[in-house]
């Protein structure tokens, strides 16, 4: 086998979970060979370079093997070599995720409970009266 179709490579290396999305993601223009954009029926060969979107972040590969068959992860990792820019890549952005973890990810619940919603009312009338900013005086924030 000399080539093989990129949207079957990418599920055979483990990339997408199954071949129609593979598919939608090189319909959406998220996967290149050679740097240029492809078609899923596209044909790549030994010594591509495939780059991958996804996530945010792009993984750049070169091609060492070619399989049509979805194997187990160690076989479907010899398929490719990752380069070491991408590899420095995903370390600097794993690295930024630990320092800085994006502020979405730290809401624990959504909605209050009954119970929570609760609390929070009772938290209201005890000490927040009816102001709504956190300012000291009375004629609001920006009277002065």
């Amino acid at each position: 086998m000399e080539r093989l179709r990129i949207d079957k490579w990418l599920w055979a290396a483990r990339f997408y979970k199954t071949r129609s999305l593979a598919t939608e993601e090189i319909d959406k223009g998220r996967v290149a060979i050679n740097g240029q954009e492809v078609k899923p029926a596209r044909e790549v060969k030994l010594g591509d370079t495939v780059s991958l979107r996804r996530e945010g972040q792009t993984r750049t590969v070169v091609v060492k093997g070619l399989s049509d068959v979805r194997g187990p992860a160690p076989v479907a990792q010899r398929l490719y070599e990752e380069t070491p820019e991408s590899l420095q890549a995903r370390e600097r952005a794993a690295e930024q995720r630990r320092i800085a973890p994006e502020p979405s990810l730290s809401i624990e619940h959504g909605r209050p409970t009954k119970r929570g919603r609760r609390e929070l009312d009772d938290a209201q009338r005890q000490g927040w009266g009816d102001r709504w900013s956190a300012s000291i005086d009375d004629e609001g924030p920006h009277k002065r």
